[in-house]
């Protein structure tokens, strides 16, 4: 199994990722869920796991003052730069896992990622990072897919997920993302599932 490292340094995960996300099928499936969660994203923003930067392009500069953007991959991070240099709002760069976060405590009004706790190391850990630089009754914003409700089909993500996990930088399609929220002391204002079979999605809003 690959360690966090070599996740981090996957230029093949970065390359496929980047073309999946280009998609005109995949775009059609997710630009509206990132455009509505960037309307959410008010004043000072946190985004972890900014991938090549997909969400970048939906941020307002009426609603948004500037945003942190962190990545692991350094490969992905290199697309992130030339997609934040076309945004219409400020981004800051920097490379770091979700599980440590290099900011002070209450340092952002809201945070964000899309399809970033399927992958992280520490789900956990990481949520609790995001709880601790979010201002008191910051605004929590997530787009990912999650284990199933249908037992049968959760059985079925928990079979596939070693396979997952190989292929895919980590990914696991079994990870009860909502609850793991809750489970950091979130409170849930809105939750949207779409989606089904082994990928369900859920977008969360949540408050610290």
């Amino acid at each position: 199994m690959a360690t966090q490292q070599t996740r981090h340094d996957d230029r093949f995960f970065a390359a496929c990722y980047s073309r999946i996300a280009r998609s005109r099928a995949f775009r059609r499936q997710m630009d509206p869920f990132r455009r509505a969660l960037t309307q959410a994203a008010r004043g000072v923003v946190l985004e972890v796991g900014a991938g090549g930067g997909q969400n970048f392009a939906f941020y307002d500069p009426a609603i948004t003052t500037r945003v942190a953007a962190v990545e692991p991959n350094a490969h992905m991070l290199r697309r992130a730069e030339v997609a934040a240099q076309a945004a219409r709002v400020p981004i800051q760069l920097t490379q770091a896992p979700a599980e440590d976060l290099p900011f002070a405590d209450a340092s952002f009004d809201a945070a964000l990622a899309t399809f970033v706790f399927c992958s992280v190391d520490d789900p956990a850990r990481a949520l609790g990072e995001l709880r601790r630089v979010l201002k008191p009754g910051g605004t929590l914003l997530l787009f990912e897919h999650v284990r199933s409700r249908a037992p049968r089909w959760a059985r079925v993500q928990d079979w596939l997920t070693p396979l997952q996990r190989r292929v895919a930088g980590n990914c696991h399609l079994n990870r009860a993302t909502g609850d793991l929220v809750r489970a950091q002391g979130f409170t849930l204002t809105d939750e949207v599932w779409s989606g089904g079979g082994v990928h369900p999605l859920l977008a969360i809003i949540a408050t610290r």
